[in-house]
């Protein structure tokens, strides 16, 4: 039995999935891609059990075939070899793997495809369809507020909440919080589900930045992502998220507008000074000042500078977490960013001054005890 197949065609389809493949898996067999042809179509295959990907690309193949190709060695081939028409020869009783091509030939032990686990199959129970670039973009900027404390397995994956007329995906872990809404997506339905973050990841890297449609469908153990000639399965966390809108503060007198960019270099001059322990700066905020200033008193360093902003409400100080505010700030793309807050025990939003009909980010940061100093 034999395919040809274009080699870097080949070696992108096979990146495109290697991510889904375990390093040391406790079934040695995922550690290899399935490859299956039926008539002139080649899918592939890669899973960790949890999170499985498939994609689909035309060779040039006279038998149908399945079998289990070494990951590593095809990748690293296919790497090292210029664009031409590569041939796989294999034996059907052995399931050994010849590669040939204009320079030579490589052999390689394969498995039968036929031990290779099966994927999960789409259910119908439900689903919507959104643009790439708008998925990416709802990961990009909600996954990095999401925990990683596996005592705290709701709080380690991005919620996805369908409200019939939008969706909002949001993450957090406690002391950050992010909402992202999409009030163009339609799902006509009211349902929620927790994505954890391998498979979300892997999406940020094999979702293209255009308008491709992505199909969303799910049951209530595994979400399908399909987009173009690749598929993406993942099973769900299986666990209740908080009741995140009860700590969406809703009376906030107090509100700061300033440049993005100027508060957060600001922010990252002043954290180089903070402790490292606890990554605290203070706001003082003085009618159209905002003094940023920061310490660590065990190793005698401090700092302090003034930003310009603009601000309505009485004067306040207020601590908050550095590396925090960081990853929000570096989050958003707006010009300027509203800071809004109540008092300095509560919680502060963090809001850009251009959210558009179609799309609102609501960013929430905890507070810190202020030292004494």
């Amino acid at each position: 039995m034999k395919f040809i197949a274009p080699s870097s065609e080949l070696l992108q389809h096979l990146l495109t999935v290697n991510g889904a493949i375990m390093s040391k898996p406790l079934i040695p067999i995922l550690e290899n891609f399935l490859f299956d042809i039926k008539g002139n179509q080649l899918t592939i295959f890669s899973t960790d059990l949890e999170t499985s990907m498939t994609t689909t690309m035309s060779v040039e193949s006279k038998d149908d075939m399945r079998v289990a190709v070494p990951s590593k060695m095809v990748i690293d081939i296919l790497r090292s070899l210029p664009e031409q028409p590569v041939t796989f020869n294999v034996d059907a009783a052995t399931h050994g793997i010849e590669v040939v091509n204009n320079n030579g030939r490589y052999k390689m032990a394969g498995q039968d495809g036929v031990d290779y686990p099966s994927l999960p199959e789409k259910s119908g129970d439900g689903s919507f369809t959104v643009p790439s670039n708008v998925l990416l973009r709802a990961i990009s900027k909600t996954l990095f507020a999401a925990g990683s404390d596996e005592l705290r397995l709701n709080l380690t994956g991005l919620f996805v909440e369908m409200q019939g007329t939008s969706v909002n995906f949001v993450a957090t872990d406690a002391n950050k919080l992010v909402r992202f809404t999409r009030n163009d997506l339609k799902p006509g339905v009211e349902h929620s589900f927790i994505i954890p973050k391998k498979p979300l990841n892997l999406l940020k890297t094999a979702l293209p930045n255009d308008e491709t449609p992505v199909i969303v469908d799910y049951n209530n153990t595994n979400v399908f992502f399909s987009f173009g000639d690749t598929q993406l399965i993942c099973r769900l966390l299986d666990e209740r998220y908080p009741e995140y809108g009860a700590v969406i503060p809703e009376q906030n007198p107090n509100v700061l507008t300033i440049s993005r960019m100027d508060f957060l270099s600001s922010i990252n001059r002043i954290s180089i000074f903070a402790s490292k322990t606890t990554h605290q700066v203070r706001l003082k905020i003085t009618g159209s000042e905002l003094t940023i200033s920061a310490e660590d008193i065990e190793m005698a360093n401090e700092a302090q500078e003034v930003v310009h902003c603009e601000y309505e409400g009485d004067d306040m100080e207020i601590g908050f977490n550095a590396k925090f505010l960081k990853e929000m700030l570096a989050a958003l793309d707006s010009d300027s960013v509203q800071l809004k807050l109540s008092q300095p025990n509560r919680a502060g939003l963090i809001l850009p001054t251009d959210n558009d009909s179609d799309e609102n980010i609501t960013m929430l940061i905890m507070p810190m005890m202020l030292n004494n100093y």
